[in-house]
């Protein structure tokens, strides 16, 4: 890859740059998609030969089997659109040096110390709460509920910061 190529920064000691990574996990996720896609695919398949019989129970079965994975599909779509979108807003963080530290003490099993996690979290609700409308406070808050072992409201969090980060809104 030479340096005047778009997107290429030459290093300043000479050596070509570094190629961008794909995000950790990115390729089992595909391959989970992947394997979900051939399902969806034979499903749809036995859902569409009940359609196709004529018979009332069977139709109504057949749309059913058909809905069920439509609905998969969406919610894939959606959990990927939020995974590239707090890709982005890590990326964001990154630059500006902004990143969520993991720096709460563990026990000799790994797990992070239960006050010290409560701790760091009512540090990131008031940052939240003296700014509701910024989307770093939501990310950082989102790590704190996840350190608090409470994954629902950490996705929640971060769900609320991509809504908040700039250039993912659609008005």
């Amino acid at each position: 890859m030479s340096a005047d190529r778009p997107g290429a920064t030459p290093d300043p000691g000479g050596r070509a740059p570094a190629r961008r990574r794909l995000p950790r996990g990115l390729a089992g996720a595909l391959a989970v998609t992947a394997l979900l896609a051939l399902y969806v695919w034979q499903i749809a398949g036995r859902g569409w030969s009940m359609v196709a019989t004529g018979e009332p129970v069977l139709i109504g079965i057949g749309v059913a089997v058909l809905v069920i994975p439509l609905l998969v599909i969406v919610l894939i779509a959606v959990e990927y659109r939020l995974a590239t979108r707090v890709q982005r807003m890590a990326d964001a963080l990154a630059a500006a040096g902004e990143l969520p530290v993991d720096d709460l003490p563990r026990s000799p099993g790994g797990r992070i110390d239960r006050g010290a996690a409560d701790a760091a979290f009512e540090e990131r609700r008031a940052a939240v709460e003296r700014a509701p409308d910024d989307w770093k406070a939501w990310y950082h808050l989102a790590f704190a509920y996840d350190a608090a072992r409470d994954r629902r409201r950490a996705r929640g969090a971060l769900r609320k910061a991509s809504a908040l980060f700039p250039g993912s809104r659609t008005d």
